[in-house]
């Protein structure tokens, strides 16, 4: 349902008439001196002048949008201003201009990473695990589990460290053994096997985001997003979606950087992302800090080979 309005308030969803390209969006603040602040999906954040746009306000099932609904109002993390989706999609294709199925892409930032994936399915897949915890083996599974852990990069050092220090009890390593299986194998709901691996984590010392997603990244990239706190955070602000992100392990949190993974997965389908490893390195390669690293480093191998 849609009706033309002459003041516009906060939250309210519309479409520019003149620009059906920049698709739904939603006013950031109420309309005042002839002005009003709106975030369009497919065009960003513009500042229009009420007397040379033609603004429709949008109701029901045409409103709905799970980006809008987590969309960031008050900015809490500097930048310039929301960008479009396909600003950032030109930002990657910089980088990577066949996208997902660029060589380089594969090269650089696929290939090592399915390599940790296929540790996982072979050191502790659903079966192997279950019988290493029938015979009471917590030892050999929190050794699998890190190596595992070591076999990528997408955990610091430091936090390795402490997950590997907290394993060396035997009790903590029963603990850890059983919410780990938990957590990636029981049909018990999300949060719950979430929350019961969150607070093992929080008993080991070793609360960290990246460790907490790390394993059902690595088991079901199809599925989960791994949360890497600054990267996750960069790519929502420059998006504008709200994570409502907080550095404590929280269900909240976590199930917001699913949403937003899923959002991203399902606007990328026409790069044909394969699962959340590409969307992830999506999410890293839009922020402008590595964006400028990457083209660094691809003119410097240029010049090297050339």
């Amino acid at each position: 349902m849609e009706k033309h309005m002459s003041d516009y308030s906060k939250g309210m969803r519309v479409k520019n008439s003149t620009r059906p390209d920049w698709g739904l969006g939603q006013v950031l603040s109420d309309s005042a001196g002839g002005r009003v602040r709106v975030f369009f999906i497919d065009g960003g954040e513009k500042l229009l002048m009420l007397s040379h746009v033609s603004l429709v306000q949008v109701e029901g099932d045409e409103a709905r949008s799970l980006f809008l609904d987590n969309l960031v109002v008050e900015k809490s993390v500097k930048v310039k201003c929301f960008a479009s989706f396909k600003d950032t999609t030109e930002t990657f294709r910089k980088l990577f201009p066949e996208g997902f199925q660029d060589s380089y892409f594969d090269k650089w930032e696929r290939e090592y990473k399915l390599q940790g994936c296929l540790l996982l399915t072979e050191l502790l897949d659903k079966d192997d695990f279950a019988k290493l915890l029938d015979k009471k083996e917590f030892q050999e599974i929190c050794n699998r589990a890190m190596r595992v852990v070591n076999k990528l990069n997408l955990i610091f050092p430091n936090e390795k460290m402490a997950l590997k220090d907290g394993l060396k009890l035997e009790n903590n390593q029963q603990f850890f053994s059983e919410k780990l299986y938990a957590l990636l194998y029981s049909d018990d709901e999300m949060k719950s096997r979430f929350n019961g691996f969150a607070s093992c984590l929080g008993k080991l010392g070793a609360a960290k985001w990246p460790i907490v997603s790390y394993f059902q990244f690595i088991r079901y990239p199809e599925q989960y997003m791994f949360v890497k706190p600054q990267v996750t955070q960069n790519a929502a602000s420059i998006l504008g979606f709200e994570l409502n992100y907080q550095s404590e392990l929280n269900w909240q949190t976590y199930d917001s950087v699913q949403n937003f993974a899923k959002y991203l997965k399902e606007r990328l389908v026409e790069m044909n992302p394969r699962d959340m490893i590409d969307v992830q390195t999506f999410m890293w390669c839009i922020d402008p800090s590595v964006y400028k690293e990457y083209l660094d480093w691809i003119e410097k191998s240029e010049q090297k080979n050339s």
